[in-house]
C-alpha cells in the first residue's frame, strides 16, 4: 500500500503528545484513510502516572516515551486499496493462500495425480498452497478462489500434461502464463512477484494521480468535490485556517509530509505568510 508520510497538525494529533507521525492512503474512492501513526510523548505522560527510573547519576527521572502501531485497519485498507468487481486482490506475502492448483477434467486419468504432485512441489518449496478437487465446475472454481483473492492459480488438465506443462493465471490482471511443469516453482516466485509489484503500481499510479495543486479555498473546493484524492496547499499554521477548510471544502488535514514542496508564498485560506505544505482530504 503506497502512502505519504508527514507530521499531524497540533488538532489532528494524538492529545497530550508533543508530536504525532503519520502515513495516509488513499482508497479505490479516493478517500483518505490513515494507516498507522506514531506518536512523541516526551516526558509529560511519565510525569502524569509517576513513571520514574534511576540514571547514572542516581537521580530519578522521567523517562520520554514513545508509541508506535498499527491496527486491524489494514485488513480494511487492503480490500479497498486493490479489490475489485470480481472481490478481494490479496498481496502474496499476506494471502492466506498464495497458490490453488486446479485440476481440469479431473475425472480423466492421472489428472489428479500430477495435480496432487504440483501441490506437493510447491509446499515444499515454501509456497502456501491448496488444491481444489472437489466436483464444482472449473468455472466456478476460477470464480471462488478470485472472489477470495488468491494471487495465482495453476490450472492443469490431460493436454497440459501431455505437453509437459501448466497455465499460470495471475489474480491482479488475469496474464496467463504457460510454463514447462520442471520450471514450476521458480515460475510461481516470478508471478507472485509480478503479482506483488503490479498491485504496487496500480494504487501508486491511483495516489499519484489524484494529488492535486491548489492555490486558493474555493478552487480546493471544487477540485475536491470534482476528482476527490489529496489536495495540496501552502498552510500558514493557524487553527482558524484548518477549521475553515473543513467547514468550506469538508475536508481534514491528513498530514504535513516530510517531503515540502514550495507551492507559494501565502497560505490559500488566508492569505497570510505560508509556513509549510500540506495535503488535505475526505478520510474514513
Amino acid at each position: 500500500m503506497p502512502v505519504t508520510r508527514g507530521q499531524k497538525t497540533d488538532k489532528e494529533k494524538f492529545n497530550g503528545a508533543e508530536a504525532t507521525y503519520t502515513i495516509e492512503c488513499m482508497m479505490h474512492d479516493r478517500k483518505a484513510l490513515q494507516a498507522g501513526t506514531s506518536h512523541f510523548f516526551g516526558d509529560g505522560f511519565a510525569k502524569a502516572f509517576d513513571i520514574a527510573y534511576t540514571d547514572k547519576n542516581n537521580q530519578k527521572v522521567a523517562p520520554f516515551q514513545t508509541s508506535w502501531g498499527v491496527s486491524t485497519r489494514l485488513i480494511g485498507g487492503i480490500i479497498m486499496t486493490h479489490g475489485d468487481n470480481n472481490g478481494l486482490v490479496l498481496p502474496p506475502k499476506v494471502a492466506p493462500i498464495q497458490v490453488v492448483v486446479l485440476p481440469v477434467a479431473q475425472h480423466k486419468p492421472g489428472v489428479l495425480e500430477a495435480a496432487g504432485e504440483l501441490k506437493s512441489r510447491l509446499i515444499q518449496a515454501g509456497f502456501r498452497v491448496k488444491m481444489d478437487d472437489s466436483d464444482n465446475s472449473m468455472g466456478w472454481k476460477c470464480a471462488e478462489y478470485e472472489m477470495k483473492g488468491v494471487p495465482l492459480r495453476v490450472e492443469c488438465g490431460p493436454r497440459d500434461l501431455e505437453n509437459g506443462q501448466c497455465v499460470l493465471v495471475r489474480r491482479n490482471d488475469g496474464e496467463k502464463i504457460v510454463v514447462k511443469l520442471e520450471d514450476l516453482e521458480q515460475a510461481v516466485a516470478e508471478q507472485l512477484q509480478a503479482v506483488h509489484d503490479g498491485m504496487y503500481a496500480k494504487a501508486k499510479k491511483n495516489l499519484t494521480d489524484h494529488i492535486y495543486e491548489a492555490h486558493s479555498l474555493e478552487e480546493a473546493k471544487k477540485l475536491q468535490e470534482e476528482n476527490g484524492g489529496f489536495i495540496k496547499t501552502m498552510w500558514c499554521g493557524e487553527l482558524d485556517c484548518e477549521l475553515k477548510m473543513k467547514e468550506v471544502a469538508g475536508m481534514s488535514s491528513r498530514c504535513i509530509p516530510f517531503e515540502q514542496e514550495d507551492l507559494g508564498d501565502v497560505c490559500p485560506i488566508c492569505g497570510k505568510p505560508a509556513k509549510k505544505m500540506i495535503y488535505w482530504g475526505v478520510a474514513y
